[in-house]
């Protein structure tokens, strides 16, 4: 069977200087607008149709162009990224790619913009090399998905001309300890909160806290009342309707080996919650929902001892199959009433969706999976979901169009982090991997 080649590494790198050299960081609407106009005007160059739709969180990048075969394939990616935070802390200027010992440094290039120019070199390669593309091609590229991809349910219904597939394909996921892609053939849902508790017009000194009721106390109190110090989530009903995995997803999970003692060594954690590993740790990231407290805030902020006016908690929580994210909030608000907290207010941030689900034996995930061994010389393992979501239950609206997410960031990446990276050799393969799935997926 004849493997195609990848870009040459000069393209590879071209695209992906191109892309990180764009700030986009999440939120800052001059820069995602701006960094939206550049990618569109790239992809305009590989003969495709494009649309910049604008939406209330960030400009989303709609791009289509027919092939040779009826079939179209969707690409889900993202352009916006972190902040950088404190440039003093990285080794490199963060926007300007940097190459040591195999590894790309740069924000973006691991989450995001890494697997984005890995594609659009492969489709410049491809255009390139044979005029035209195998099938159809789709690409969804949108500006918000580091806070629940708000706005991609305002820019999609609007557009469905463009987004009709057969079938879509991500790019989120970890690698195994092999460093083989973990192919996902669902995502977790996500649910956005902000929990405030609002306590005098004005900051107080701390004298006061003998008469004065303190919101930070109060939302720490709330908080604690959602979850045990044995990781289960004590909001009544948050597990009721939980969809467990199937006997061929038990099957799927029980082969996966994940690369624990490396995430353990860049992490600097001396083990996982309660020493987990092994099947058991693989288990727990795929098929466990979470409640996860981002922040603490006070308002107004100050090192001064005081009883602060307002404080709020960012919670996200991650949903699997049977939770969804109405239900969900509603069993929230009614925790905190039943809890003696129906002071707080609870908010429902913009972005999140539901948990979506193919089937992990589905002909075209293992046809992905299959394919996969052209490139990697093994099969890659497939799992319904992983830590890592994304908005594919947005993408298929909700229709029956089969899924896959292929894992191209290790997790020790630094995603969030200073000194971001990612081997050149995995976008790489990325490339060729795409290459090869657009070939031979309908073949």
């Amino acid at each position: 069977m004849t493997v195609h080649a990848p870009p040459s590494t000069e393209q590879l790198v071209h695209v992906l200087r191109h892309m990180c050299r764009l700030p986009s960081t999440t939120g800052h609407g001059e820069e995602l607008r701006a960094a939206a106009e550049q990618i569109a005007l790239f992809i305009r160059m590989l003969g495709m149709q494009v649309r910049i739709v604008a939406t209330s969180a960030a400009p989303v990048i709609i791009a289509h162009r027919s092939g040779r075969r009826p079939q179209t394939l969707l690409l889900y990616h993202h352009y916006d990224t972190p902040p950088t935070g404190p440039w003093r802390y990285w080794s490199h200027e963060p926007f300007a790619i940097a190459e040591r010992d195999g590894q790309i440094f740069g924000r973006g290039v691991a989450g995001g913009k890494g697997a984005l120019a890995a594609h659009l070199a492969a489709l410049q390669a491809i255009v390139q090399r044979e005029g035209s593309l195998p099938c159809g091609v789709t690409l969804v590229i949108e500006g918000a998905a580091t806070i629940g991809s708000p706005g991609l349910a305002e820019a999609l219904p609007a557009h469905a001309d463009l987004v009709r597939c057969d079938a879509v394909l991500a790019s989120s996921g970890d690698r195994d300890v092999h460093g083989t892609p973990i192919c996902a053939s669902g995502s977790k849902g996500w649910l956005r909160l902000r929990l405030v508790a609002r306590g005098p017009a004005y900051p107080l000194p701390a004298g006061f806290a003998t008469s004065v009721a303190n919101p930070l106390w109060r939302l720490i109190w709330a908080l604690a009342s959602f979850k045990g110090d044995d990781e289960d989530v004590r909001i009544e009903g948050f597990y009721d309707a939980v969809e467990g995995p199937s006997r061929a997803d038990n099957a799927a999970i029980r082969q996966l080996q994940l690369a624990a003692a490396a995430r353990r060594e860049a992490w600097q954690i001396g083990q996982f919650l309660f020493g987990i590993d092994g099947a058991a740790l693989s288990r727990t990231e795929v098929t466990l929902p979470t409640c996860n407290v981002s922040s603490l805030t006070v308002e107004p902020h100050s090192d001064a001892p005081a009883i602060p006016a307002l404080a709020s908690a960012l919670l996200d929580l991650q949903l699997v199959p049977g939770q969804q994210p109405d239900a969900i909030y509603e069993l929230v608000r009614r925790h905190l009433d039943d809890k003696g907290f129906a002071d707080l207010a609870l908010e429902r941030l913009p972005g999140g969706y539901s948990p979506w689900a193919t089937a992990t034996d589905h002909p075209i995930v293992s046809r992905v999976a299959a394919i996969g061994a052209t490139v990697f010389e093994r099969p890659l393992a497939i799992v319904p979901a992983g830590p890592y979501v994304a908005p594919l239950s947005l993408l298929t609206g909700g229709q029956p169009i089969p899924t896959a997410s292929i894992g191209l960031t290790p997790a020790t990446s630094a995603l969030f982090a200073p000194d971001e990276h990612i081997a050149l050799a995995d976008l790489s393969r990325h490339s060729q991997l795409l290459i090869e799935t657009l070939d031979r997926l309908w073949t």
